[in-house]
């Protein structure tokens, strides 16, 4: 399976990186910066040998076959798209894992209010409609993500505009070790799932911790 990290020198996406790379992924780790994809490439290698890592830029991971996951801050991924939606392949599911919260010194995080709803339906409207899209990996702390020694423990709802690209996005959600991935339904979910994502930082804030999650019961 071969999964494209656009923006994979962030946390988030270094944490995803390396942990889909343990679960036996070819990931090509993107980034504006070549040079900056190779040095987190090379200290990702370090971490954990063996794995199928590549740094490259932010185009070729785009060009990902199977997955293309946007890992890069909400504000800059309108112009990421913008500057490489053309080599999407029809055959991939683009994954989005941004959250549009806005942090100010002094006052607690807030949702940024976008006309379509939700940060996954304002890319929705952005790709092309013969690409499919999913919204997952939203409500795990990045920095439990890269602490490859914790287990997740968890469980993380995927939504998606398509029932293809749910089940596929779900498969590779359950690839990660102690994750659970939870149907939930159309991209329409993902407007309360980055509410719950607020949320999330905003327990830790409070209780002064990383590691905040969830767990659904009774399904």
């Amino acid at each position: 399976m071969e999964i494209g990290i656009v923006g994979g020198t962030g946390a988030e996406g270094r944490g995803l990186a390396l942990r889909l790379a343990r679960a036996g992924c070819r990931v090509l780790l993107g980034s504006r910066s070549v040079e900056r994809a190779r040095d987190a490439a090379a200290e990702l290698r370090a971490r954990a040998a063996d794995v199928a890592l590549e740094p490259c830029d932010n185009g070729a991971a785009f060009a990902a076959a199977d997955f293309v996951l946007l890992t890069v801050p909400f504000a800059g991924v309108v112009e990421a798209l913008g500057v490489h939606a053309d080599r999407l392949r029809t055959s991939s599911v683009v994954v989005d894992v941004t959250v549009p919260i806005q942090f100010e010194k002094g006052q607690p995080p807030k949702l940024v209010e976008l006309p379509e709803g939700s940060a996954a339906e304002h890319i929705r409207a952005r790709l092309a409609p013969s690409v499919p899209l999913a919204a997952a990996f939203k409500t795990i702390p990045a920095r439990l993500l890269s602490e490859i020694e914790k287990p997740l423990d968890c469980d993380e709802l995927v939504c998606a505009d398509t029932d293809d690209a749910r089940r596929r996005t779900l498969e590779l959600v359950q690839r990660l070790p102690g994750l659970r991935g939870v149907d939930a339904g159309t991209l329409e979910a993902s407007r309360a799932i980055e509410r719950m994502t607020l949320l999330a930082v905003t327990l830790n804030k409070r209780h002064r911790s990383h590691e905040a999650r969830y767990r659904v019961l009774g399904i």
